[in-house]
């Protein structure tokens, strides 16, 4: 039941990730070409803060989430607020993403208020949990009205910090115009976007903030709770690394994408040491990949391309336990080669015809798509929009789907092979015409029995039995009624015996029934029951002709400890020889 349950559902999500994939494909592709052409030149310097203007009346909407700001990176680091001031400033959309090499921005733009009343606008940067600061200035153009500094190790009680995100409120009176600077600093990479917002979607945003990551680390927490009970029914490893996989990429999606901080308020250097998960999940993919596909044995080039990309991976897990910092500015490149490295290898197993290798491809393949987007993102080569910046969850989100998929087709194809040996088995253990045990299985099952018989203190009985002139029956009629008489004989024998009795057909139109945990009387009673069975039945030979046959029946009850399977055959048959003596179609014993 579990087993195709698990091929069920493996097959339902693979056919939903066939469905779904190619539509985010196309989706992506026009995303990452939209970014390009907005992506700005970095060249361009802005004289004066660009100016953002608020709806012309109150009663519209404040909800901007497209416009143009300036930026200023701050190589030193070090620059206050009077420098920053100072600065030429490049043109940028409100969502950009500068790389590693910007860690420490500035960003500037004039907000001026073309309505006949005050407005109270929210200035959001949706994203400040992965910062290490954030802070927002507020200026007449002049001089500095206010501040707010946010520093993610001391996130307590800060009024300008909700669930991860930066929110600085500012009036403006009517016609008034106010510039407004930002200074972000991260740890790694530097990609931010900015809000302005009246107080009603800023609400709206915060609240619904991580519905799709949240949606996305439950379903991975789905697949692993689902592949644990695999593993404790089939031990098979696979599915603790598929778990595992499944667990460290959730804990990562959950940190990249702010829920982790929006539930567990997580900041800082603490939230940045969970970014170890980014170097573990890879290796839990390589070692699925080596042990779905069983490379150590079948594949070893391609083997060992993993273990090595494997190696590269566990020095940059460990690097990363003592500095998580440093780990994580070449991880965009290592996460390129890792892709590189597991796509070759899955199109080489394809190519040699290993049939889970076109399933993987499929998953692998949308998992390095999404993946180059995001690592293009991160190093500041493309823009800042959804699936950019969130294509590492995308592409784990499908690969995971496709991988839940592979093992399920796995452990269907397991099955197949199972049924085929145990159909083999059977076949080996069956006579082909009558479907019953042969006397090799026979012998084999009989000797066990007695045994237990003989341990246990229980009866065992033997009958063998023949077809009353048989060979007579067969010249008469054919041998095609000859065996059709053989299968329902057959069919009347099975039919009186119980689950736990043998029946075997020794050959020719001789029979063996051992039955178990039954004395001598119950045996005869039995024997006599199938022999008046057998002598009511009636074979159509055609629309107005039938035909019946008899049985004689010998019967012993085997002496346990005394005598071998052999030998209780042995008395069963001069039984059987009495009846055949006395007249055939009857039952005779032999003490």
């Amino acid at each position: 039941m579990v087993c195709a349950a698990a091929v069920f559902l493996g097959k339902l999500i693979g056919w939903l990730a066939l469905a779904v994939l190619p539509m985010l494909l196309f989706a992506a592709t026009a995303t990452a070409t939209a970014a390009g052409q907005v992506q700005p030149e970095p060249t361009i310097e802005a004289a004066s803060p660009p100016l953002v203007k608020l709806p012309e009346t109150i009663k519209q909407p404040l909800a901007l989430d497209r416009f143009t700001i300036s930026y200023w990176v701050d190589s030193s680091g070090q620059a206050s607020f009077a420098e920053a001031r100072e600065q030429s400033y490049n043109n940028s959309p409100n969502r950009v993403s500068l790389g590693t090499s910007a860690k420490s921005t500035w960003v500037r733009f004039q907000v001026v208020n073309p309505a006949s009343a005050e407005r109270d606008v929210f200035l959001q940067f949706p994203h400040a949990y992965h910062n290490k600061s954030l802070g927002f200035y507020e200026t007449d153009g002049k001089r500095l009205l206010r501040k707010a500094v946010i520093d993610l190790n001391a996130p307590e009680d800060n009024p300008y910090l909700y669930k991860g995100a930066g929110v600085f409120s500012f009036q403006l009176a009517p016609g008034e115009q106010k510039t407004l600077y930002v200074h972000s600093v991260s740890y790694s990479h530097q990609w931010f976007e900015l809000q302005l917002l009246d107080a009603f979607h800023s609400k709206q945003a915060l609240v619904s903030s991580y519905t799709d990551s949240a949606l996305i680390v439950g379903i991975l927490i789905a697949l692993v709770i689902y592949n644990l009970l695999l593993y404790f029914f089939a031990s098979k490893r696979e599915n603790i690394f598929y778990s595992l996989y499944l667990v460290s990429a959730a804990i990562w999606i959950a940190l990249s994408y702010g829920l982790l901080s929006g539930v567990f308020e997580v900041y800082g250097d603490t939230a940045l040491q969970f970014h170890t998960s980014l170097m573990a999940f890879p290796i839990f993919l390589i070692l699925f990949m080596t042990e779905i596909f069983k490379t150590k044995l079948h594949h070893p080039i391609e083997h060992k391309f993993l273990q090595a990309m494997l190696a590269l991976l566990v020095v940059a897990f460990v690097w990363s336990l003592f500095d998580i910092q440093a780990a994580l500015q070449p991880a965009s490149s290592l996460a390129a080669l890792m892709m590189v490295v597991t796509l070759s290898v899955g199109i080489s197993l394809w190519l040699k015809g290993e049939v889970l290798a076109r399933y993987f491809l499929i998953g692998h393949g949308f998992f390095v798509f999404f993946n180059a987007l995001a690592v293009l993102y991160y190093k500041g080569m493309l823009g800042f929009h959804y699936v950019t910046s969130h294509g590492v969850g995308i592409g784990i989100m499908l690969e995971a789907l496709m991988l839940a998929f592979i093992i399920a087709y796995r452990m269907k194809l397991l099955e197949d092979m199972k049924a085929v040996q145990e159909e083999l088995k059977l076949q080996a253990a069956t006579d082909p015409l009558t479907r019953l045990y042969n006397r090799r299985f026979f012998y084999a099952e009989a000797d066990y029995l007695l045994q237990r018989a003989q341990s246990e203190h229980y009866p065992v009985s033997i009958l063998t039995l023949d077809i009353d002139r048989f060979k007579q029956v067969n010249d008469t009629f054919g041998h095609a009624i000859g065996d059709r008489i053989l299968q329902e004989l057959a069919d009347i024998l099975k039919g009186s015996v119980r689950e736990s009795d043998i029946v075997a057909r020794f050959g020719g139109e001789e029979f063996v029934i051992l039955l178990n945990k039954c004395d001598f009387r119950a045996a005869s009673k039995l024997a006599e029951q199938i022999r008046v069975a057998v002598t009511k039945h009636a074979i159509e030979l055609s629309a107005s002709e039938t035909m019946s046959f008899t049985i004689s029946i010998g019967l012993t009850e085997v002496l346990l400890g005394k005598e071998q399977i052999d030998d209780a055959i042995h008395r069963a048959d001069l039984a059987l020889y009495s009846a055949k003596k006395a007249g055939r179609n009857r039952v005779e014993a032999r003490v």
